[in-house]
C-alpha cells in the first residue's frame, strides 16, 4: 500500500527535479521530501531516481511508477475534464518546448485565460531553438516543426505558418533593385546561429540560395527582427509577426514565399494526464482562433 504523502513527494520532485523547489510546493523541509523518497524506495526495493547536474531524474523505474502514480493522483483529485469550464482542482506543471515566434507572439498572450480556467496549473514556456526530448522528461509537450518519425510519441497538425523575406528603409543597400533570388547575392543577412538550430526546417537560407552572406547571426528571433528593422541586413522572418511591424517591406513575396508546419507532439504516457490535455486543448483552441493571422500572406 502506498503512502500518499510519499508518493506525492514523489510527483513532485519529478515535476520540479530539485528538492528546495519540490520542498517548497509541498510546504516542507527538503529533509522530509527526502526521506519520504527513501521511504518509497525502501518499501519498492527500487531507485526511482538519479542525480545529475539538472537535479534528480527519474531512472526508468521512476519513469514506469510515474504513470502509475499520476493516475493515483487524478484518482485522489477526482476531476471530470472539461475544457469550456473552470476547473481549479487540476494541478501540476507542464513544460512547453516552443519556438520563440509561436511561444511569445501568440501563445503568451492568452495565458492569462488559460490560468482563469486552471490556476492550480503551471506552465513552463521554454521559447528557442532546441528540440528537447520528451522520451527523458526534458518537456512535457513539444510544438515541432514536423511530424516525428519514430518513438512512442503521439503528435497531431496544429496549421501552417509562413516565412517571408523582409528589409528596412534603414537598409544601406537598394532594396528595389532586387528582381529575383539571384540579386540576393550582393545582400548582407540576418539568420540563426546554425549550431544552436536543431530543427532543420527553420535554415530558410538555403533554400533561397546556398551562397548568401550572412553578416548577423542569433538564435532569437525577436533579435533578428529588430537587426532587420535597424538595416544590418535582409531576413528571413514570420509573416505573423513581420506583417504587423511598421518599416519592414517584403522583398519578392511572390517568390520567396517558405511554407512550413507546427505540430503538437506528446509522449504517449502522458496523453491520458488531464493537466497534458487542458494544455494542449488550449494550443490547440488559440491556434484555431489565430488561423486568419497565421494564414494571411
Amino acid at each position: 500500500m502506498f503512502n500518499w504523502d510519499d508518493l506525492n513527494s514523489f510527483l513532485t520532485l519529478s515535476r520540479c527535479s530539485k528538492l528546495k523547489l519540490a520542498s517548497k510546493k509541498l510546504k516542507v523541509e527538503s529533509t522530509t521530501i527526502a526521506r519520504r523518497i527513501s521511504r518509497l524506495e525502501s518499501s519498492l526495493k527500487l531507485e526511482l531516481f538519479y542525480k545529475s547536474p539538472k537535479g534528480y531524474l527519474l531512472t526508468e523505474k521512476g519513469s514506469e511508477l510515474l504513470k502509475y502514480a499520476e493516475k493515483i493522483e487524478n484518482e485522489i483529485y477526482g476531476i471530470n475534464f472539461n475544457f469550456s469550464q473552470s476547473n481549479p482542482n487540476i494541478r501540476g506543471k507542464v513544460r512547453l518546448s516552443v519556438g520563440e515566434g509561436l511561444g511569445v507572439e501568440i501563445i503568451s498572450k492568452y495565458i492569462n485565460k488559460f490560468y482563469n480556467k486552471y490556476p492550480e496549473i503551471e506552465i513552463e514556456l521554454l521559447a528557442d531553438t532546441r528540440s528537447r526530448s520528451l522520451s527523458n522528461r526534458e518537456t512535457d509537450i513539444l510544438i515541432s516543426l514536423s511530424r516525428p518519425k519514430k518513438g512512442r510519441l503521439l503528435s497531431w497538425k496544429l496549421c501552417d505558418y509562413f516565412v517571408k523575406l523582409y528589409g528596412s528603409k534603414n537598409y544601406s543597400k537598394d532594396i528595389e533593385s532586387i528582381k529575383n533570388t539571384k540579386d540576393l547575392i550582393n545582400h548582407n543577412f540576418v539568420s540563426y546561429v546554425d549550431e544552436l538550430v536543431e530543427f532543420p526546417e527553420l535554415n530558410y537560407l538555403k533554400e533561397v540560395n546556398k551562397n548568401l552572406s550572412v553578416v548577423f547571426s542569433s538564435n532569437s528571433l525577436r533579435s533578428q527582427l529588430l537587426a532587420v528593422k535597424n538595416g544590418v541586413g535582409l531576413g528571413l522572418l514570420h509573416s505573423f509577426i513581420a506583417k504587423k511591424e511598421t518599416g519592414l517591406l517584403a522583398i519578392l513575396p511572390e517568390i520567396i514565399n517558405i511554407k512550413r508546419e507546427y505540430w503538437i507532439v506528446i509522449h504517449e504516457n502522458l496523453s491520458n494526464l488531464r493537466r497534458i490535455k487542458a494544455v494542449t486543448n488550449f494550443l490547440t483552441t488559440i491556434l484555431k482562433n489565430e488561423k486568419k493571422n497565421l494564414y494571411e500572406l
